[in-house]
């Protein structure tokens, strides 16, 4: 590529020892030109970029083979130039929660936005909950690079809590939120003016119809469960269930973990109403009367999909007889139905048999537990006709 300069000595005339010695140089480099790519990230886009600057700076070297040292050493830094752009893509990416490989990064910059992944992963039973510390994580580690699925939910589901909001502020805030828990069914609450501040009222209704101060609700085990995980998911103290706590217990700390501070809430149980109803129905022929009796009990009941099922009236929702009219009627063998009682519980309250509705209000719900035992919480009373005895 260089070539050795010539050398050429000068004698002054009559003096042989006056000589002087004057080499030729080479004609000096081009100066480097801003013309690189930028975008070059390969072996093989950095081995063609050098090639060419080789090219253009001696065109008059016609012929290049891979034997020259020139060509060796570009495609030695080439290789290096390679390797150290594959480092740089990889260090980029691992600092980003979208582009990022290794189970550890998606981690670490999971817990940047206050998404504990070791935690959650312990609720959800897919590590040992009983690590701690290093071991959990790197229990985390082993199930991720095992089950890629777990680790992109976990890259999707950190972002999206960063815009779930589950601070209770407004009213609808306190009822959605406290209906999210799995004891609750549904949920309600209301301002009140206590004579020197507001105060909140919040009314729920609990799975089973339990109360809030039930000392012996006896919590049926896939409540448990869904109690354990929610309460891990939230951040919340595990549930100590050697001696069931109170429902109130439970919810309490959820309750105080997401209100305002400074602001009164009671949590209460929704004011139930009963309702007295007498009904008669007339049975279809074929049909005996003690399954269609069973039947529209059942469809009247307080258990899943009855009419009267904790939670699916909602709160100061008004009560209409044509709904029940229609539920008993969607029965087979029900031929016709005749409402001939229809109010609330109380001598107070007139009979709306005529009218077909009972209006309620604020934390009311209509309840109807045909329970003989409970009288206060609603009753009724079936007569039949038609059909077949027995």
């Amino acid at each position: 590529m260089a070539e050795t300069p010539e050398v050429e000595l000068t004698f002054q005339a009559g003096c042989p020892d006056c000589g002087t010695r004057q080499a030729r140089l080479p004609a000096p480099l081009p100066k480097v030109g801003d013309d690189f790519d930028w975008r070059l990230r390969d072996y093989d886009g950095f081995r063609l970029f050098m090639l060419e600057e080789l090219a253009a700076r001696f065109p008059e070297r016609r012929r290049w083979t891979a034997a020259d040292l020139e060509v060796v050493l570009v495609e030695v830094l080439a290789a290096v130039l390679d390797t150290l752009s594959d480092m740089l893509d990889r260090v980029a990416h691992e600092a980003y929660l979208a582009t990022a490989r290794r189970p550890e990064s998606v981690r670490r910059l999971l817990s940047m936005i206050a998404y504990d992944a070791v935690r959650l992963a312990q609720v959800r039973g897919e590590i040992d909950p009983t690590l701690e510390g290093e071991a959990a994580r790197q229990a985390l580690l082993r199930h991720w690079l095992n089950q890629p699925s777990a680790m992109e939910r976990a890259r999707a589901e950190g972002p999206r809590r960063l815009f779930t909001q589950r601070r209770m502020v407004t009213l609808d805030d306190y009822a959605e939120r406290l209906a999210e828990h799995p004891l609750v069914r549904r949920a309600h609450a209301q301002r009140t003016w206590s004579g020197a501040w507001d105060t909140l009222q919040v009314a729920v209704i609990l799975a089973g119809g339990i109360a809030l101060d039930e000392t012996d609700a006896g919590y049926p085990l896939p409540l448990r469960e869904a109690v354990d995980r929610f309460h891990g998911e939230r951040g919340l103290c595990p549930v100590d269930w050697g001696a069931p706590p109170t429902p109130r217990a439970l919810l309490r700390p959820y309750l105080d973990a997401y209100r305002m501070a400074g602001q009164e809430v009671l949590l209460q149980d929704a004011r139930p109403v009963g309702i007295v109803m007498a009904l008669s129905l007339r049975v279809a022929r074929e049909y005996y009367q003690s399954e269609v009796r069973q039947e529209v009990r059942q469809a009247l009941g307080t258990g899943p999909g009855g009419f009267f099922e904790p939670g699916r009236l909602r709160f100061g929702e008004d009560l209409y007889a044509s709904d029940l009219i229609e539920t008993i009627m969607r029965l087979e063998g029900v031929e016709h139905v005749c409402l001939n009682r229809f109010k609330r519980i109380g001598r107070q309250y007139p009979d709306r048999a005529d009218s077909g509705h009972i209006p309620l209000d604020g934390l009311e719900i209509a309840v109807c537990d045909d329970d003989p035992r409970r009288p206060e919480r609603g009753y009724y009373r079936l007569t039949l006709h038609g059909g077949r005895r027995g």
